[in-house]
């Protein structure tokens, strides 16, 4: 006779240990402690075997039917329950061993000592902070397209799109290494670019990024030696990190020096700006006013100070410094600020995002208005400026995460 949920939980122990029947070779074992086992018994290639089903009451009398009509199942098949279930244990095992996380780690062992060791922390960083506790855990050889997509748009929905790219491609390099070793078939981020905004102001604009490159740069700019007033444009340009034109045309009766704020309209969206000036930065203000302090524009034309600088000023003296257009550009110093506010200060991406006068929008879709985080927003642009100078001057900077949110 079949058992019943009274009967189970009825059971009582004994001097010995007993079983009672459920059919289909399905017992409950009652042992003297009176521990309750659920056992399946059969018979495969002419040996009797016995597997476990559960222990009562985790596992109830319908859940232990369920099993045993799944071992019934394979016993149908001619599959012995008993390696069927040491087979899928050792797939989770491997599944384990195998996961992204592990074989991305396994990668970045091999890779690490070829980097520069700025370089390399900055690849694991963006893997542990933004991909590991998305897909790190899933066999690698489960991973599909969109598992890998969803990972890199949650960074490309913080407005850190740059970040999104250079993340996207680390899995890229993953899953090749992945290939390479058998263990997966295929890289299943292959075009994934092509679903992720294109990057913006810098995807055809040469720029430096590596703190080390950077350091030469700005070293090579505090060394020009051509006019004054294309000297001052080009220690202001990291420091506020604006659009180029916006740069050219910067207007004296705009920039306001006690209180430290450069005010104008952005000239790409159209929105009223501020740019908080660091101390640096009004240095060089301070530096040129003499010069130009009389005109419209703190960056005149070198042909009349009634015009504005030429477009051209500043690459030119970039040609002249031996910096070729493939290595610097007047948009650069906006890939460069986005880039290391983030990856090396540690700034919301929000707050970049705004001060490089980019339509932040809220969570309610509302657009900032240009007095949206002033206050941290001129901590980070003094930040910034010191960061850099430290660069240039060979300082020991450390880098913090300034603004970063939990």
């Amino acid at each position: 006779m079949s058992l019943t949920n009274t009967a189970v939980r009825q059971a009582r122990p004994r001097n010995k240990d007993f079983k009672l029947s459920d059919g289909g070779g399905m017992h409950l074992l009652v042992r003297v402690n009176g521990a309750k086992y659920w056992r399946l018994s059969y018979r495969y290639a002419g040996k009797q075997k016995t597997i476990s089903l559960g222990v009562y009451p985790q596992t109830s009398l319908k859940t232990a039917r369920e099993g045993r009509d799944e071992a019934k199942k394979l016993l149908a098949d001619n599959i012995d329950p008993s390696l069927h279930r040491k087979h899928k244990a050792q797939e989770i095992r491997q599944s384990a061993n195998n996961s992204f996380e592990v074989i991305a780690l396994e990668w970045f062992a091999k890779q690490e000592a070829s980097w520069a060791k700025n370089h390399a922390s900055k690849v694991i960083r963006r893997l542990e902070l933004y991909i590991f506790p998305q897909i790190g855990k899933v066999a690698i050889d489960a991973i599909k397209p969109p598992d890998v997509l969803r990972a890199i748009k949650q960074i490309e929905n913080k407005g850190i799109i740059e970040t999104a790219h250079r993340t996207l491609g680390h899995c890229a390099q993953v899953f090749r290494y992945a290939v390479s070793a058998g263990v997966v078939e295929s890289n299943p981020t292959a075009d994934l670019h092509y679903a992720l905004r294109p990057k913006p102001d810098i995807q055809h604009m040469a720029s430096q990024t590596e703190p080390k490159k950077v350091a030469e740069l700005l070293r090579a700019i505090h060394g020009y030696e051509g006019s004054m007033i294309v000297q001052a444009a080009l220690k202001f340009a990291p420091l506020v990190f604006v659009r180029p034109g916006e740069l050219r045309q910067a207007r004296w009766k705009d920039i306001d020096l006690d209180a430290a704020q450069w005010r104008f309209k952005a000239s790409k969206t159209n929105i009223d700006h501020i740019v908080p000036l660091s101390r640096q930065a009004l240095e060089v203000l301070r530096d040129i006013q003499p010069l130009t302090g009389q005109g419209t524009y703190v960056f005149p034309s070198l042909n009349s100070p009634d015009r504005a600088m030429s477009d051209n000023a500043v690459l030119s003296a970039f040609r002249r410094m031996g910096i070729e257009k493939t290595e610097m550009s007047g948009h650069g110093f906006r890939a460069m600020a986005r880039t290391l506010l983030d990856e090396e200060l540690g700034f919301r991406p929000d707050w970049i995002e705004h001060q490089l006068a980019h339509a932040v929008r809220d969570p309610n879709g509302r657009a900032y208005n240009r007095t949206s985080f002033v206050k941290e927003r001129t901590e980070m642009m003094q930040t910034w400026a010191d960061y850099i100078d430290g660069l240039r001057t060979r300082s020991n900077v450390v880098a913090g995460k300034f603004g970063r949110t939990a």
